[in-house]
């Protein structure tokens, strides 16, 4: 770790941290705390590059596919006469989870199982891509506007696409090597309430390839279903609480081998920087 213990954390002159954890628990709120106090936090979303930088182009061919059958927008896209983008913020990352879409029968909104695939196998390549890119812009928010601390916040899928029992994983020791890497841990009851949360609200989420071809096999072979007879949002609702159960262990592997913890129920009570940069020195050697 970059800082050995509470010391060196609470008098670093140049802060850098990395929050993951599921969606839900904090990583966000705490970052946008952070870009907001006025000791100067430059706030690196992974998500957003992603939307952004990696997956710009898929996001908005998709919108332009759309268009295209309408006859009216058609002919507009053909002569050059409407300009089609996403407008993704770090608050708003809907057209990241509308491209990503969910397997299912189209009629209901959904993708083919292969095209699913394809799109999920994209956003891997750009998550990491994004997180070694987290160096780059650590460098560019010193040289450029003169930044001297630096949050990193992560999406719920990073446990995905590293190995955090590797102790040669490249994107884990790029990262640990330049942040403190510390994982918002929820509990039993936060897990039942992201469920909730989800279930009134499901969106597309990226898994792990194996993860999720053996859960479209068990939940299609239990319901005696096929591809195209699959409600979309019956399946990732479905899928969600044995997504947690899944991840659950890689995070706090990623914290014991790579980093520290702390609680959700405490991330809940920060309200200022004094107050996180004491949660995160708790969590650090004395």
């Amino acid at each position: 770790m970059i800082y050995a213990n509470r010391a060196e954390w609470r008098t670093a002159s140049r802060k850098r941290v990395l929050f993951f954890g599921m969606s839900g628990l904090g990583k966000t709120y705490l970052a946008n705390m952070l870009r907001a106090a006025p000791t100067g936090w430059f706030h690196y979303s992974v998500d957003y590059r992603i939307g952004t930088r990696y997956m710009g182009e898929y996001i908005a061919d998709n919108f332009k596919r759309e268009a295209m059958k309408n006859p009216f927008l058609a002919e507009l896209l053909l002569s050059d006469s409407v300009y089609i983008a996403s407008n993704i913020t770090f608050d708003n990352l809907a057209p990241l989870s509308t491209y990503l879409g969910k397997p299912g029968s189209e009629a209901k909104g959904g993708l083919t199982f292969e095209d699913y695939m394809i799109r999920q196998n994209q956003h891997r390549g750009a998550e990491q891509a994004a997180l070694m890119d987290t160096t780059y812009f650590i460098d560019r928010s010193q040289a450029i506007y003169g930044l001297p601390h630096f949050v990193c916040d992560c999406g719920g899928s990073i446990c995905e696409v590293v190995d955090p029992e590797d102790p040669d994983d490249k994107i884990l020791r790029e990262l640990s090597d330049h942040l403190l890497m510390v994982w918002i841990e929820g509990s039993a009851e936060h897990t039942e309430e992201l469920v909730r949360r989800f279930d009134r609200a499901p969106k597309p989420m990226y898994y792990q390839p194996a993860f999720l071809e053996k859960k479209w096999l068990q939940y299609r072979v239990e319901r005696g279903l096929r591809e195209d007879e699959v409600n979309p949002d019956d399946f990732i609702r479905w899928t969600y609480h044995q997504a947690l159960d899944h991840r659950q262990p890689r995070y706090a592997a990623m914290a014991r081998n790579w980093g520290v913890k702390i609680a959700a129920s405490d991330v809940a009570l920060v309200r200022d920087e004094k107050d996180l940069t004491s949660l995160i020195a708790s969590a650090l050697p004395a």
